[in-house]
């Protein structure tokens, strides 16, 4: 064997692997694709680069501000797997499913794109209660959701406010 016939050997296995890695690349483009169509997004999103993770965050609804996070590096690895975890959630996965979107991508997302699971709506808190300011355990610093609040009204007349007249003796 030449030099020839073994740059010849490689060029053809160069050529296989680049064909199996873009199919591997499309598979997994479809499978979210299809996951975006099932949450009611454009499924053309998964191929615009930054779009699409603008539309993941509408998905497992959490605020705009995660699109900085997920820029900044070293920080966009755990918002990463943060946004994988509750995009499975909002589709009534597990953690399991979570690692496995992580680890295999080209396997799990055409599974949640193609499979029986259904989109539930977002899996993020701020989203589940409506808003940032409508849970009350959303800040525990706050001294306006404690029980000793001075600001708030007796319980005893049920946040009526006292209009009559005191008696007249």
């Amino acid at each position: 064997m030449n030099e020839y016939e073994s740059s010849g050997a490689a060029a053809g296995i160069g050529i296989v692997g680049g064909i199996v890695y873009l199919a591997v690349i499309v598979i997994a483009i479809v499978g979210m694709w299809k996951t975006f169509e099932k949450a009611g997004k454009p499924g053309w999103a998964a191929i615009i680069p930054i779009y699409n993770v603008i539309v993941l965050i509408e998905i497992i609804g959490k605020p705009m501000i995660w699109v900085l996070w997920l820029l900044i590096p070293c920080v966009n690895f755990v918002f990463g797997i943060w946004a994988i975890n509750l995009l499975s959630k909002s589709f009534g996965k597990s953690e399991g499913f979570t690692v496995g979107l992580i680890i295999f991508p080209y396997i799990f997302w055409p599974i949640l794109g193609f499979g029986d699971a259904k989109y539930l709506g977002p899996s993020a808190a701020e989203a589940q209660n409506g808003g940032f300011g409508n849970n009350p355990f959303n800040n525990p610093n706050n001294p306006f959701n404690s029980p000793n609040n001075p600001f708030s009204k007796p319980s005893d007349n049920q946040g009526t406010p006292n209009d009559t007249p005191p008696p007249v003796v």
